[in-house]
């Protein structure tokens, strides 16, 4: 009965400790010391409406903007809630028609880059959500964004150049560029972008194409806090 007693004063203490008084304490360290952080790490606009997160990609179809790494997760990409990879070989058939398309819409769509696609426009992260493009991809979309805004290329490219974040610590990781900063800073000094005209709608049908991945034509359009692809 001893044993039980002392079993059970320790379960207690243990669920108090860890359960309730460390994780309020945390938070409340954590909305003291970083609430920004602590809250998302939103981002908003000139108007003060929430945009999305700093940590979390979103997809950008309309060419006056920036576009990230593709997106496996959830069933239309960039789903905050459906972080993950799309667990695809080398040797997977449905990647390798998927790299394929990819590569043809991107040279497509950008007919005056010159060099080859970056490799990290055309392969998903781990975690389907990253927000950031190396330098070389970003430098790679600028004369298809500086068209589309109607100013020269050493315009676009000189708001990339100024939002390259370091290594961190100056060590760790490599140069990078969040994209929806960038998108952001573009229509701050250019104005924002004309929205593309709203796809005409299809009949359903048993043989219809399966969804595209969700991708955002404007930052004016309304922001979801829980899946920001908008």
């Amino acid at each position: 009965m001893k044993t039980m007693l002392i079993a059970l004063r320790v379960t207690v203490v243990t669920l108090v400790l860890t359960g309730l008084i460390y994780p309020f304490v945390m938070i409340g360290l954590a909305q003291a010391l970083f609430p920004w952080r602590a809250n998302g790490s939103l981002v908003t606009d000139e108007k003060g409406q929430v945009v999305g997160s700093e940590l979390i990609a979103q997809g950008f179809s309309n060419p006056a903007y920036f576009q990230p790494r593709p997106s496996a997760a959830g069933e239309k990409g960039y789903d905050a809630t459906s972080s993950g990879g799309s667990n695809l070989g080398p040797t997977s058939k449905k990647l390798q028609d998927r790299i394929n398309d990819d590569l043809k819409r991107l040279k497509a769509e950008n007919p005056e880059a010159g060099a080859p696609v970056p490799a990290e426009l055309v392969t998903t992260s781990a975690s389907g959500l990253d927000p950031h493009l190396s330098p070389e991809g970003m430098l790679w979309q600028v004369r298809r964004v500086a068209k589309a805004r109607g100013v020269v290329p050493d315009r676009i490219e000189a708001v990339v150049e100024s939002n390259i974040e370091g290594r961190t610590f100056g060590i760790l990781g490599e140069p990078r560029v969040n994209v929806l900063l960038v998108n952001l800073a573009l229509d701050r000094q250019f104005g924002k972008a004309t929205p593309l005209p709203a796809a005409p709608e299809k009949n359903a049908t048993k043989d219809a194409a399966p969804p595209q991945p969700a991708v955002q034509n404007s930052l004016a359009e309304k922001p979801s806090i829980q899946r920001i692809d908008r």
